[in-house]
């Protein structure tokens, strides 16, 4: 938490930033930031939609981030006409999705860096042998198909039947 005096003669301002996560509301306080009745907040936890912290005395204490929930969950039961088994629904799917998000991120960052590598090794590779890499079968489809197959003639001893096959 941080303070900042403001003002100038007889006037006395001060500005208070808080972290979102720092619990610092009693229950009656985000309540009505939240416009619920207390009762309803103690609900809410008891059902595990919402987790305050809690002071040295065991008091409930919500913080910006949790007031912010408390309005989010207000918002679909009365707007979009949840019933609490819904919301916690909801809420469970929008943290596996944010998992996800985190997951896939991680996954993007590692094949860029394994991109990376790559193209390094195969520059690396281009300067060892000095030449281009061509990769397999890049001019098989400017051979005419008929000058594809390879046919060797073997001389046969006599005697031979000719059964084996190369």
């Amino acid at each position: 938490m941080s303070q900042r005096r403001r003002g100038g003669k007889g006037s006395r301002r001060v500005e208070v930033s808080i972290d979102e996560e720092q619990g610092v509301f009693m229950i009656s306080v985000a309540a009505e930031l939240a416009d619920m009745h207390p009762q309803t907040l103690r609900i809410y936890e008891a059902k595990g939609l919402i987790n305050p912290k809690r002071s040295p005395r065991n008091t409930r204490l919500y913080s910006q981030r949790d007031v912010e929930r408390l309005r989010r969950i207000q918002q679909m039961t009365a707007d979009s006409g949840l019933n609490l088994a819904g919301v916690e629904a909801v809420l469970g799917m929008e943290r596996e999705v944010e998992k996800m998000r985190t997951e896939l991120a991680r996954a993007r960052a590692r094949a860029r860096e394994l991109e990376r590598r790559l193209s390094l090794e195969i520059t690396r590779s281009q300067d060892r042998v000095n030449t281009e890499i061509i990769p397999y079968g890049a001019y098989e489809s400017a051979i005419p198909r008929s000058h594809r197959t390879v046919h060797i003639r073997v001389k046969r001893s006599p005697g031979e039947t000719g059964k084996e096959s190369f």
